[in-house]
């Protein structure tokens, strides 16, 4: 059984998609697949109601009481870590995780760390992606799923969304949009990242 811990920040769209597409489509039983919890560094994140609502365990790890970034990638990973069965192979799946972590942190969980981004990596790393592609003119623009590895959102790529930037767009209307793909994207690059057995 693979085990999925999920990393939240705020409202937890995302997270929410991934557990209701492996609820809905069995993914113990199809995939040999299960989330077996759900992380916020916010104790506020309304993903955190979501998550107990779908019956899915949660922590806390709130980053003002760790000033220092290192002890808290260290406590973020403990609690990881109690989420999952010893020996289990995991996932740790960033989905709206709003804090850089360290080299540490990524370096324990190389290959088995991911995390979606509202652009078509490489354009666009970082933050304030729709303003900057609304600024750069682009037409097409979209979300990426990809590993996570020492740089910023410069993991290899999983899978990607395409998003026509409309006329008349605003951050809000394209953002809108593309977070609505984000919800098709994830569930699916993760699914085919457990079929493949590349994990």
């Amino acid at each position: 059984m693979v085990e999925l811990v999920i990393l939240i920040s705020g409202g937890g769209s995302n997270m929410e998609a991934i557990i209701r597409a492996a609820q809905t489509e069995d993914w113990p039983g199809t995939l040999g697949a299960r989330v077996a919890g759900v992380i916020s560094n916010r104790p506020d994140a309304a993903g955190l109601q979501i998550a107990r609502r779908m019956a899915i365990p949660t922590d806390v790890v709130d980053h003002r009481a760790w000033p220092d970034r290192s002890l808290y990638d260290k406590r973020l990973a403990e609690c990881v870590e109690a989420h999952l069965t010893p020996g289990a192979d995991s996932l740790v799946v960033l989905a709206g995780f709003m804090r850089l972590l360290g080299v540490d942190f990524v370096g324990r969980y190389e290959g088995r760390l991911i995390n979606i981004h509202p652009s078509l990596l490489p354009a666009f790393p970082g933050l304030h992606t729709h303003r900057r592609a609304l600024q750069a003119g682009v037409r097409l623009t979209g979300a990426t799923v990809h590993r996570v590895d020492a740089g910023l959102d410069s993991g290899p790529i999983l899978d990607q969304a395409v998003v026509p930037v409309l006329p008349g767009d605003t951050e809000a209307t394209l953002a809108a949009r593309v977070l609505s793909q984000e919800h098709l994207l994830y569930p699916r690059a993760i699914r085919a990242l457990l079929a493949s057995g590349h994990r």
